[in-house]
C-alpha cells in the first residue's frame, strides 16, 4: 500500500505531482492555502481555469493544471465548514479526500499533496480534521492497491505537524494486524 507522511512545509513547495487547494464552492481565490496555491500558479491563469469549470459542490473535487506550481496539477476540494459535527461534516469531509485521491489517479498522478482541508477559516477542530483526513486517506489508498499514489500532508506549523503525527501513529496502530 502507498504511505501517508506528514511535511512541515507550504504545500506550494511540495514535490508532488498533484496538490490539493482547499478550494470554496464558487472556485474562487480565498486566503490562506488557497491564496498561496492561486499566488504561486499565476493568480490570472488560475482563476481562468476556476471560472471554466465554475463551480464544485462541499465533498466534492475538480482538478486544473498547476500553471506556474512545481505539481502538474492542482486539485481543488472543497470541504465542509464546521457547524458542530451534526450537519454530515465528517462524510463530506471524508468524501473530498477521496475524490481527490480518485482524481489525482486518474490523471497519473502518482503523489499527491494535501492540506489540512478544513481545519483553517472552515474551523473544523483540528484533531477531528487530521482523523478524518488520513482515515479517509488511509481507506481509498487501501481500495486502489497498487494504483495508489503516495499521500503528503504538507502543514505550516510546528504544533499540526506534531498533533498529525500523533494521529496518525495511533490510526495505524489500529489497523496493524
Amino acid at each position: 500500500m502507498a504511505k501517508i507522511t506528514i511535511q512541515q512545509i507550504g504545500i506550494t513547495e511540495a514535490d508532488a505531482d498533484a496538490i490539493v487547494n482547499a478550494a470554496n464552492e464558487g472556485l474562487r481565490a480565498g486566503s490562506g492555502v488557497c491564496g498561496a496555491i492561486f499566488k504561486e500558479a499565476g493568480h490570472r491563469d488560475m482563476q481562468a481555469a476556476c471560472d471554466e469549470i465554475g463551480h464544485c459542490d462541499t465533498g466534492d473535487a475538480v482538478i486544473t493544471p498547476g500553471f506556474a506550481l512545481k505539481a502538474r496539477h492542482v486539485i481543488h476540494a472543497v470541504g465542509p465548514r464546521w457547524r458542530g459535527g451534526g450537519c454530515g461534516e465528517e462524510e463530506l469531509l471524508a468524501s473530498c479526500y477521496a475524490r481527490a485521491i480518485e482524481l489525482a489517479v486518474e490523471n497519473g498522478c502518482k503523489t499527491i499533496a494535501f492540506p489540512l482541508i478544513s481545519s483553517g477559516i472552515y474551523n473544523y477542530p483540528k484533531e477531528e480534521a487530521w482523523r478524518v483526513a488520513i482515515g479517509a486517506c488511509r481507506d481509498k489508498l487501501e481500495q486502489l492497491g497498487e494504483r495508489a499514489p503516495e499521500v503528503t500532508f504538507c502543514v505550516i506549523s510546528d504544533s499540526s505537524r506534531k498533533l498529525g503525527e500523533k494521529v496518525l501513529s495511533e490510526m495505524y496502530k489500529l489497523t496493524e494486524p
